[in-house]
C-alpha cells in the first residue's frame, strides 16, 4: 500500500520533482543560473508558450489535439504588425486575441460538425492559417518601430516583465474556468467519457467547440507579447511551437487520453523544458545532448501517463 502510494505521488507531481532535481543540479554547475535576472528572463522567454499550453491543457483533457496553435500564433502576429503599421499600433495588439478566438471557433465548428478527429482537422487548418499569414505579409517581415507597439513586450513593472504578469492572471483564469465552473467540470466530464456525458445531457459539442475557442483565445494573447517584444510581424513566427506546447502539457501529467489534468501541471512542463535548454545554454552543451535529453523525460511522462491509465 506504501508502495502504491509512492508510485501514484510520482505521478502526481514528477514534473515538480524533476524541476527541483534539475535547478539543484544547474545550481551546481554554474553560479549564473541561480540568479533573479536569469530566473526572470526565463519565465519571460516562455511566458507566450506557456499561456497557449495552459490552454491547450483543457483541449486535451475534453479528448482532443490542436495542431494549429503556432499556425493561429502566426496570422495573430503577422495580424498585429500590418495592422500596427498601416492603422494603430494599439490597435494592432488589441485585435490579435479576437483573431485567435475566431480561428480557434473555426476548429471547434469544423470538428464538431465534420466529426473530423481534431488531429486531422487541426493539421488541415494549421496549413490554411499559415497560407493566410503569408497573403497578409507577401512572404515579407513587417518590421514595428514605434514605443506604442513594444511596451507589452519589453516594459517592466518592479523589474519583472508584463509577460509574466500576464502568465500569472492567465493561468488562474484558466484554473478558475476548468475547476470552479461548470464547463469545467463539462471538459472533464467529455474527456473522460463522452457517451456518458451527452446520455447526461451534457452538450458535447459546445463544450468542445469552447475549449478550441479559448486556446485560440490563448494563442492570439501569447501573439501580442512576441510580436510586441520583437517589433516584427513573420510569417513563419511560432513554428513548432505547437509540438512545444504539447509535449509540455503531456510532460506536466496531463492524461493524453483526455478526462484528467491540470493547469499548474502544464505550466510546470514548460518551465521544465524551458531549464533544459536553458541549462545546456549556460553550460554551453552540445544541442544534440539537449534534444536528446528532452526527448528521454518525454517518452518517461508519456509512461508515467499510459501506467496511470
Amino acid at each position: 500500500m506504501q508502495l502504491a502510494n509512492i508510485i501514484n505521488f510520482s505521478r502526481n507531481y514528477a514534473v515538480l520533482i524533476l524541476i527541483v532535481l534539475l535547478m539543484i543540479i544547474l545550481s551546481f554547475a554554474s553560479e549564473a543560473f541561480l540568479t533573479p535576472r536569469n530566473l526572470l528572463n526565463i519565465l519571460n522567454q516562455n511566458a507566450p508558450l506557456a499561456i497557449i499550453a495552459s490552454a491547450l491543457t483543457l483541449v486535451i483533457i475534453v479528448g482532443g489535439f490542436d495542431l494549429s496553435t503556432a499556425a493561429i500564433f502566426g496570422v495573430a502576429t503577422v495580424s498585429a504588425a500590418w495592422i500596427a503599421v498601416n492603422i494603430n499600433p494599439f490597435l494592432g495588439l488589441a485585435v490579435t486575441p479576437f483573431i485567435g478566438i475566431i480561428m480557434g471557433y473555426i476548429n471547434g465548428v469544423l470538428i464538431t460538425s465534420l466529426k473530423v478527429h481534431s488531429f486531422l482537422a487541426t493539421i488541415a487548418t494549421s496549413l490554411v492559417f499559415r497560407g493566410i499569414a503569408i497573403l497578409i505579409t507577401g512572404g515579407f517581415l513587417i518590421s514595428v518601430r514605434m514605443k506604442e507597439f513594444t511596451w507589452l513586450g519589453r516594459d517592466k513593472l518592479f523589474t519583472v516583465h508584463y509577460s509574466v504578469y500576464i502568465l500569472i492572471v492567465f493561468a488562474l483564469l484558466t484554473t478558475f474556468i476548468l475547476n470552479k465552473t461548470t464547463i469545467g467540470r463539462y471538459i472533464y466530464a467529455v474527456g473522460g467519457n463522452e457517451d456518458a456525458a451527452i446520455l447526461s445531457g451534457i452538450k458535447a459539442n459546445f463544450t468542445k467547440i469552447f475549449a478550441f475557442t479559448f486556446c485560440g483565445f490563448a494563442c492570439g494573447i501569447a501573439a501580442a507579447i512576441q510580436v510586441s517584444r520583437i517589433s516584427m510581424g513573420a510569417p513563419q513566427a511560432g513554428l513548432g511551437m505547437e509540438l512545444q506546447a504539447i509535449a509540455a502539457v503531456i510532460l506536466g501529467g496531463t492524461s493524453i487520453y483526455g478526462g484528467s489534468g491540470a493547469v499548474w501541471r502544464s505550466v510546470s512542463g514548460v518551465m521544465l523544458l524551458a531549464l533544459i535548454t536553458n541549462g545546456f545554454n549556460i553550460l554551453n552543451a552540445e544541442p544534440f545532448y539537449k534534444d536528446l535529453t528532452t526527448g528521454v523525460v518525454i517518452v518517461a511522462a508519456v509512461a508515467l501517463t499510459a501506467g496511470r491509465k
